[in-house]
């Protein structure tokens, strides 16, 4: 029985890491949405809802909701997380930077890292455990990963 390493198992989980993460990020995300569209949770800003139709508030809490619900199931991954993570760099740099240079200092905090966090999942595509894996509408992924194999093959 051949010792297996750590950084062996380690890529072997990989996947399903970046499936769990996935759907953490945009569970948490989507729960923002709900808090502000609908109120629950401690809804928007501390208790209600934005109002229907304000800009930027009720776009953002839409983009929330159904993207983080996209890219918790699995569903359009990469787009959704794009969209995600472009709405978030808005929210930092126009709504938070104006109050300080770090997110420590403009409370910007939760908007950094949602972007970093979708950004990264643009990239890593949805790991694990995604609806698009289940229903074979990979697409991309397909065509990325005959690419991976002839290269693999030619190596």
């Amino acid at each position: 029985m051949a010792n297996t390493s750590l950084p062996a198992k380690l890529d072997q989980s990989q996947p399903y890491v970046i499936g769990a993460f996935r759907i953490v990020i945009g569970l948490l995300f989507a729960c923002h949405g709900a808090a502000s569209l609908f109120g629950v949770l401690g809804g928007a800003h501390g208790g209600g809802t934005v109002e229907t139709g304000a800009w930027p508030g009720w776009y953002a809490a839409v983009i929330q909701l159904v993207g983080g619900g996209l890219v918790m199931l699995g569903v359009g991954t990469r787009s959704a997380a794009f969209i995600c993570s472009g709405s978030m760099a808005y929210a930092y740099f126009v709504e938070h930077q104006s109050a300080g240079l770090f997110p420590l200092e403009n409370s910007g905090e939760a908007s950094a890292l949602f972007c970093w966090a979708f950004l990264l999942l643009v990239f890593t595509g949805p790991g694990a455990l995604a609806l698009d894996k289940l229903f074979g509408s990979r697409g991309a992924d397909r065509t990325r990963e005959k690419g991976r194999d002839s290269a693999t093959v030619a190596a």
